[in-house]
């Protein structure tokens, strides 16, 4: 528990001397630690932070989007003709990286889960429906599903288009083993990896963290398209056309803003719409025509039952309440208060009255 020591006259030291002309309160508590404060900076971090700006197709962007594109489609071609690029990917395969180096094997197994598309779905669409929740905003999430959703169409279109085989199920030394019925040609793995550690750099608050974070995905993509080549699952030019493929979905993404924009709106006002249904109003009562007045007791008509005011007491004048529904003292409930055990006594009689004699 932190405490306090108060200091209110001069120390002595060797250094010399010290005198507090104030009091000084100097607290004395533990050294946070780097998750600390990690920690308390996200617990600073504003909601719906102005400072965010949304990527735009910049000429920059644009010039990349083409060069990614024509590299794309350059790979495609070398594969397609059968050259060089296929020779490389057959000496890959036939130097075996798996039995070169077994130690890692292990290790690979495991690290190539960051590019399967399950788990790194899950734990980006936490982190990213966090930030959502603390910025009262859908865009993260939104846009995590449209960079998905985009992958699965355009990866999974090429995949199935060109059919081609892995190393394991080659047929044919020396050969491209395309339109053979295969599903590896890009890389899942690798443009997975790309696509969902890369959105956390496209959606950062910062430019130094999206710097950070750009640097981070481009790293784990590397490992993680290595290590199907390690493993034998994936050419070595499966593995570039993966790259290729992821970062031109991050390029093109920002083209979908509006759309991303168009949908949070929407689904907003579904919520509102429906919190208003769910909502209950609370009853307006009626207003009154005007003041209500009480006549004493003693000008009522006869035939109310009542009690008689006693002799000592004198009648009261009319009195005004304010406007609302009200009742006289005689239409009101019963002497017996409510909720109470006692049963209702229906042959009371008011005082100084005789009873009525019993049959």
């Amino acid at each position: 528990m932190p405490h306090h020591i108060v200091i209110t006259k001069p120390l002595n030291r060797r250094v010399g001397t010290l005198t507090r002309c104030n009091v000084d309160w100097v607290r004395t508590e533990r050294s946070h630690t780097r998750l600390d404060r990690v920690f308390a900076r996200l617990d600073r971090e504003p909601e719906r932070p102005a400072h965010v700006g949304m990527p735009r197709m910049s000429r920059h962007r644009i010039v990349l989007l083409g060069a990614t594109l024509a590299f794309y489609a350059a790979i495609v071609w070398a594969v397609v003709v059968t050259s060089w690029l296929v020779r490389l990917d057959w000496q890959v395969m036939f130097f075996r990286p798996y039995q070169q180096w077994p130690e890692l094997h292990a290790f690979v197994d495991y690290y190539v889960v960051l590019g399967q598309r399950g788990p790194t779905a899950v734990m980006v669409a936490a982190w990213l429906g966090w930030r959502s929740w603390r910025q009262h905003t859908l865009r993260p999430l939104l846009a995590l599903g449209v960079s998905l959703l985009l992958l699965n169409v355009t990866v999974g279109a090429a995949k199935y288009g060109m059919g081609r085989l892995g190393p394991h199920y080659a047929t044919e030394i020396g050969s491209n083993e395309m339109w053979l019925g295969g599903d590896i040609f890009p890389s899942g793995h690798t443009a997975n990896a790309v696509v969902t550690w890369g959105i956390l750099a496209y959606l950062a608050s910062t430019p130094r963290a999206r710097r950070w974070l750009s640097a981070l995905s481009a790293v784990t993509s590397l490992g993680v398209g290595l290590s199907t080549v390690y493993i034998g699952t994936h050419w070595l030019s499966d593995v570039l056309l993966g790259w290729a493929a992821g970062l031109l979905i991050l390029l093109a993404l920002p083209w979908f803003e509006p759309l991303i924009a168009r949908a949070e709106a929407r689904i907003l006002a579904v919520r509102d719409r429906l919190g208003d249904r769910r909502g209950t109003k609370a009853p307006v009562p009626a207003p009154a025509d005007g003041p209500v007045m009480v006549r004493p007791l003693t000008e009522r008509p006869a035939g109310t039952a009542h009690e008689p005011v006693p002799a000592g007491r004198a009648a009261r004048s009319p009195v005004y309440l304010a406007p609302g529904p009200h009742t006289s003292r005689a239409e009101r409930s019963p002497v017996t208060p409510a909720g109470s055990r006692r049963p209702q006594h229906t042959d009371r009689h008011p005082r100084g009255t005789t009873p009525a004699p019993r049959p």
